[in-house]
């Protein structure tokens, strides 16, 4: 197996440092190696060389097994424009059209939520990946002056539409689940989301020992407050996924342990942990890892290698129990030392 590391910006540095560390030692248990290749595209490559990625950089991506990503943002590029050609860009030219990013609480006392427990939170956020309004169409008229306008349109195509919701039809099929929801504003945004709507009413045709719902977005987001046991599997665009999982996240114990795939099925795909690069962090040992070595059980487990990725799910559950973790969540360690003991843990419990 053959994984690209982008440690990227900020505490991506540090977090990646950490998953590699515990990927290396599930190779060893295992006996299956896994070979990494540290490319050095970040804000530092940038200012130093004016080059975001090189010109065959998504040739180059596409030959690996695997991308595993840190963080990116540096406010030394006021414009993020190495985080957009590397992030972004790698969705889009990989077509990484499903983002994947399961929310499911390790200890009750990590949820924010009164009388709520792990029960209640252990759900799938499936977010369609390179349309909506991130794709970047639009533009601004007379900027900077009173007078300006600003446009930015969202595309949706029936194709981007159907593959989203038929892969979270799928996932909750093969995994014995017997709920999906799909989130739009169909109320108000009448014509971009109609299309999601037919859509939806006729993959769920397919599925008929599954409950599909719909919910208005501003209301699921409510009852992801209220009632997060409600949901298994949620379906949305890419906006509404990219807001909806930060809730997500909090409900697990914050941003610091939230894991996510880019993932074109059968093609090479993108992990990286929710969080961003909080760069006033970088470098001083406190940054938690645990997204980012979840994302690396995620990507072992979309990559076929499901033993280990269990293994590391098994080790990071136990630090959190034996609250050997960092200050975020209750612990007194540093991020090496989370690493430490996870990479320890997998060696000892493989």
């Amino acid at each position: 197996m053959h994984i690209a590391v982008i440690a990227g910006d900020g505490i991506g540095r540090d977090v990646t440092a950490e998953a590699v560390k515990v990927l290396a030692a599930v190779a060893a248990a295992s006996g299956r190696p896994i070979a990494f290749e540290h490319l050095p595209w970040s804000a530092d490559h940038y200012l130093q060389t004016g080059e975001t990625l090189p010109a065959n950089g998504y040739d180059l991506l596409r030959s690996f097994d695997a991308v595993f990503v840190g963080a990116l943002g540096d406010p030394r590029v006021p414009d993020n424009r190495h985080a957009r050609d590397i992030l972004l860009g790698t969705r889009f030219e990989l077509d990484l059209y499903v983002n994947y990013r399961p929310v499911r609480l390790l200890d009750d006392r990590l949820c924010p939520l009164k009388d709520r427990g792990r029960t209640d939170v252990d759900f799938t956020v499936f977010r369609e990946n390179t349309e909506g309004v991130y794709v970047g169409v639009g533009g601004r008229f007379k900027a900077g002056t009173p007078d300006e306008v600003a446009i930015q349109e969202e595309i949706n195509t029936y194709k981007g539409v159907h593959r989203i919701i038929r892969h979270a039809f799928e996932h909750a099929k093969t995994r014995g689940l017997t709920k999906v929801c799909m989130a739009d504003k169909s109320n108000a945004m009448q014509q971009g989301h109609a299309l999601w709507q037919r859509v939806f009413r006729e993959v769920a045709a397919d599925y008929p020992g599954i409950s599909a719902t719909h919910q208005y977005i501003d209301a699921l987001a409510m009852f992801l407050i209220k009632d997060p046991g409600q949901y298994e599997v949620i379906v949305t665009n890419n906006l509404f996924g990219d807001i909806i999982t930060d809730i997500g996240g909090a409900l697990q114990g914050g941003l610091g342990m939230a894991a996510s795939g880019n993932i074109h099925p059968g093609r090479t795909s993108l992990f990286e942990p929710v969080h961003g690069s909080a760069p006033p962090l970088a470098g001083k040992d406190v940054a938690n890892p645990m997204g980012a070595i979840l994302s690396a059980a995620l990507m072992l487990d979309t990559l076929g290698r499901g033993e280990e990725a269990a293994a590391i799910e098994r080790a990071v559950e136990a630090a959190v129990a034996a609250g050997q973790t960092t200050t975020d969540i209750g612990g007194s360690l540093g991020t090496r030392a989370v690493g430490d003991w996870i990479a320890e843990r997998v060696r000892r419990g493989y």
